[in-house]
C-alpha cells in the first residue's frame, strides 16, 4: 500500500436479522449486535478488526432505522467513530453496496472500500488484514476482490469459488473462474479435492470501480442508490438515505447483480479462520470447547455429554447425558435442537410467526435509544418492568390514557418530571406515582446507569398507549 493511497474505508453491512439463531437473535435484536461467542458482538469485533488507523479510515455502517441506536452505541463502546447510514427499506445487498460505494465516492473520493458483513466471525485478525493488503494490490488495478476461504471440511451451507490463474505470481491472489451455488455433500467433497474456496461474501474494491460495474450490469440499482445518496439528509447524527429514491431499487443480492457477471473479479485465498455463524452448529464450531467437545456460553452446566452447546442468557441451563445437542435459553424461550438439524430453526421461527407468538420476533428485553426495558411479570390489569437508563439517557415527555405508573429507584439517581409537580430527584429506595393522563418524563443525568422498577396498572397496557409530546431521539 503506497504512501499516496487513500486509506481503505470499511463498510459494515449490519441490517440483517438471523432467524436461524433464534431465540437469541430476533427481529428486534438481531445476531450481529449480540455477544454470541464472547464479550463483544460480532459487529463490534468487526469494527475492531478494521480499526488500525494506519490502514483504515473511519468506517461507514449501513443499517436500518430499527437498529440505528444499536449501531452507534456499540461502535462508541469499542472506541470507534462510525458514520451510520440508514436504509429506509430492505432491498438486499445490491442496493446497500451501491449506496455505500456512492456515499464513499462522494465523501472520500478515490478510496477503496472493504465491504464486510457485520455478523461474521474471524479468529485470526492479523492474517485477515494481510489478506486485505494482498487484495488491495488487485483492487487498485480495477479488480473487485472477493475473499475466499480455504475449506476445512465439505460444507454444504456455503457457496464456492473456483479460482483461476494467479495474479502477479502469487498463488493466493487469483482470477475467478466460476462461482458455484451451495452443493450437496458429494459435490462439496469434490470441490475440496479440486481446490475450490468457500465464498465469504466480503469484498474489496475501489468505490469508483464498483459504481462503473453497477452501471454495466445493474444501472437501475445504481441510479436509485446514487439518487438516494444525493438526496440524503442528516438526522440527529445519522445519514438518512432518501426513502423514495432508495425504495425504487429492485431487491436482489450484490452477487446476482454484479459479482457473478463482471469480468473484473479476483479472489484472495483467505487463510484465516472464518464463519458466517449462520446457525447454532456454527456457533459451536467457533467456540472454545472442553475435552468432550462441549461449549458453554453464559450460565450453563454440561455433565456426561459430548459435542453439546449451551448458550444461556440469564437462567441456569443444564444438560446431562446428551450428544450433539444445541441448547439455547433466554428469559422467555428455550430451544433444543440436534446439531445436524440446526438449519431447521428458521422453519421453527416461521411456525411461531404463523401461530402469532410474539417470542418469534420480540425479546422480553426491549432496547430503546436511552437504554432498555425488560418485562418481569404481567397480569390482566398490571405489568412490572425493569428499566435501565444509560447515563445521559432521556425518555420522551409522554402520557398515557389508560394506565398509571409507579416508579421505584433501585440504583442511581433519576430526574423526574410529572405534570402538576416541580421537577425532582429520586435516589435509591425512593418512589413516585404518575397518574393516568399526566405528562411525565424520566432522565438520567448521572454518571452511572439508572435502574428502577416500574409497575403499570390500568385497563390497557399496550405500547400504543404512549403519546409522545417531546422526544430528543425524534421518534414518532
Amino acid at each position: 500500500m503506497s504512501q499516496a493511497s487513500p486509506k481503505i474505508v470499511p463498510v459494515i453491512l449490519a441490517g440483517g436479522s438471523g432467524t436461524r439463531l433464534w431465540p437469541a437473535s430476533r427481529d428486534s435484536f438481531p445476531k450481529q449486535f449480540q455477544p454470541l461467542t464472547g464479550d463483544l458482538s460480532t459487529y463490534q469485533e468487526t469494527l475492531r478488526r478494521v480499526a488500525d488507523p494506519t490502514m483504515f479510515d473511519d468506517p461507514v455502517v449501513i443499517t436500518s432505522e430499527a437498529f440505528r441506536f444499536f449501531a452507534r452505541r456499540q461502535a462508541a463502546d469499542v472506541g470507534v467513530k462510525a458514520t451510520v447510514v440508514l436504509e429506509p427499506a430492505r432491498r438486499d445487498s445490491a442496493a446497500a453496496v451501491a449506496a455505500a460505494a456512492a456515499f464513499v465516492e462522494k465523501t472520500r473520493p478515490g478510496s477503496a472500500v472493504l465491504a464486510l458483513a457485520a455478523d461474521h466471525v474471524v479468529l485470526d485478525d492479523e492474517v485477515f488484514r494481510n489478506a486485505v493488503r494482498l487484495g488491495l494490490t488487485a483492487a487498485e488495478t480495477g479488480k473487485i476482490v472477493v475473499f475466499g476461504l480455504v475449506p476445512t471440511e465439505p460444507k454444504t451451507a456455503y457457496g464456492y469459488i473456483r479460482p483461476g490463474a494467479a495474479l502477479a505470481g502469487n498463488d493466493d491472489l487469483c482470477l475467478v473462474d466460476a462461482f458455484v451455488e451451495k452443493p450437496d455433500a458429494a459435490t462439496a467433497l469434490e470441490y475440496l479435492r479440486e481446490g475450490y474456496l468457500w465464498n465469504s461474501g466480503n469484498f474489496l474494491f475501489k468505490a469508483s470501480q464498483m459504481l462503473a460495474e453497477f452501471s454495466k450490469y445493474a444501472p437501475d440499482i445504481v441510479a436509485a442508490a446514487s439518487e438516494a445518496v444525493e438526496k440524503a439528509s442528516e438526522d440527529i447524527g445519522f445519514v438518512r438515505l432518501d426513502p423514495e429514491a432508495f425504495s425504487a431499487a429492485r431487491k436482489t443480492s450484490i452477487d446476482y447483480a454484479v459479482i457473478e457477471k463482471t469480468a473484473e473479479i479476483a479472489v484472495v485465498k483467505g487463510r484465516f479462520r472464518w464463519s458466517d455463524v449462520g446457525a447454532w452448529d456454527a456457533i459451536w464450531q467457533v467456540s472454545e470447547r472442553d475435552g468432550e467437545g462441549n461449549a458453554v456460553h453464559g450460565d450453563g452446566v454440561i455433565l456426561d455429554s459430548r459435542d453439546c452447546l449451551v448458550h444461556s442468557q440469564g437462567i441456569l441451563t443444564t444438560v446431562v447425558g446428551a450428544e450433539g445437542l444445541m441448547v439455547v435459553a433466554t428469559p422467555d424461550a428455550v430451544m433444543v435442537v440436534p446439531r445436524e438439524q440446526a438449519q431447521a430453526v428458521k422453519g421453527l421461527v416461521d411456525a411461531l410467526k404463523l401461530g402469532g407468538r410474539d417470542e418469534a420476533t420480540l425479546h422480553r428485553r426491549d432496547y430503546r435509544p436511552w437504554g432498555y426495558m425488560e418485562a418481569l411479570v404481567a397480569g390482566p390489569r398490571f405489568a412490572v418492568k425493569h428499566i435501565v437508563v444509560d447515563p445521559g439517557g432521556v425518555l420522551s415527555l409522554q402520557r398515557h390514557q389508560h394506565r398509571a405508573e409507579h416508579w421505584v429507584v433501585v440504583n442511581g439517581t433519576a430526574t423526574i418530571e410529572i405534570e402538576g409537580e416541580a421537577p425532582r430527584l429520586l435516589t435509591i429506595n425512593q418512589s413516585a406515582y404518575v397518574p393516568l393522563g399526566a405528562k411525565h418524563r424520566l432522565s438520567n443525568r448521572g454518571k452511572i446507569p439508572l435502574e428502577l422498577i416500574e409497575v403499570q396498572s390500568g385497563a390497557y397496557l399496550g405500547n400504543d398507549d404512549i403519546e409522545r409530546i417531546e422526544d430528543i431521539y425524534q421518534r414518532s
